[in-house]
């Protein structure tokens, strides 16, 4: 293995401070590479520094950290062999019920960010022959009920992955997409607790609509994550996306992210929604006389009869 700076490859990966970014940071680290990882705080650079990485601030919305990243890579003689797009949010709630400054938050990161640290790359990477990595979602082939931003921005990752591999295949750069399920990182605890904190911002109506629902999906999204890859095991998949000479177009990463995405491919709209929803069905809260009255106490205190 060839770790020498004249030879050496860049690899920049952002999104590294926790999770499955700073585990593919490592792994690719740990297999010869001099990897720019990307994080958004001091306290962040500090903990990931090691031999092989070298920690950049990069919030991927903020143009100027994009600029000074190009610049950085544009100003080093090694070649940039990848760049991993892993920098992501998670946002649940019904779409009626997501203030749409949400819905432009969600956008921004996980799909224009993706877009404009791509574009700023392309020029190293075109001269390298090298390749880019979108880390996508088993939300960018199913959506669920509660994850229209978060599926409707993977969604859109999906398609402009397979329009920019169909642009610069002809010129050398592969591009690569990589479809998680439930990984065990802290983004599925940050996404329950952003789930929460927009759900107690719902009207009462809302809550009447979709209270229940929300509770089950943060249920499913925790014994999910609970039962899924490790970061580690998924930064695995994710070197391997990077160091094959000859990737597939798209990799899932979890017995999960393989069947639903099989699934959707074989059933019917009706059928897999059939099967969705009975999977959520296991989640929901236990009604008892509590939670049957949540509705109408809403209802009363609507009508400002009681506090």
């Amino acid at each position: 293995m060839t770790t020498s700076s004249e030879n050496q490859k860049l690899i920049v990966v952002t999104g590294a401070s926790t999770g499955m970014g700073a585990s593919a940071a490592r792994e690719l680290a740990r297999q010869g590479f001099h990897v720019l990882a990307g994080v958004r705080r001091e306290r962040d650079a500090d903990a990931i520094r090691s031999t092989g990485i070298e920690p950049v601030i990069l919030d991927i919305t903020k143009s100027e950290q994009v600029e000074a990243l190009a610049a950085r890579v544009a100003d080093d003689p090694r070649a940039l062999h990848a760049l991993v797009n892993n920098a992501g949010i998670q946002v649940n709630a019904p779409v009626e019920a997501l203030p749409m400054a949400q819905w432009r938050h969600v956008f921004e990161v996980n799909l224009f960010g993706h877009i404009a640290v791509t574009q700023a790359l392309l020029p190293a990477l075109l001269r390298a022959n090298g390749r880019v990595i979108n880390i996508s979602s088993i939300g960018g082939t199913v959506a669920m009920a509660t994850y229209g931003a978060y599926a409707g921005a993977k969604f859109a990752l999906e398609a402009v992955s397979d329009s920019l591999r169909r642009e610069v295949a002809p010129l050398g750069v592969q591009v690569v997409v990589i479809e998680p399920g439930g990984v065990r990182t802290e983004m599925a605890a940050r996404g329950v607790a952003t789930a929460n904190r927009l759900a107690g911002r719902m009207t009462p109506d809302q809550e009447e609509r979709y209270g229940s629902l929300v509770r089950a999906n943060n249920e499913l999204m925790t014994s999910g994550t609970a039962s899924g890859l490790t970061a580690d095991a998924a930064a695995r998949i994710i070197a391997k996306a990077v160091t094959t000479r000859r990737p597939r177009t798209r990799y899932t990463a979890g017995r999960d992210a393989a069947v639903v995405t099989r699934l959707a491919r074989i059933l019917s709209d009706r059928t897999l929604d059939r099967i969705l929803a009975a999977n959520l069905r296991r989640h929901y809260p236990k009604r008892d006389d509590a939670t049957a009255a949540r509705p109408v106490r809403a209802r009363v205190r609507a009508l400002g009869l009681c506090k």
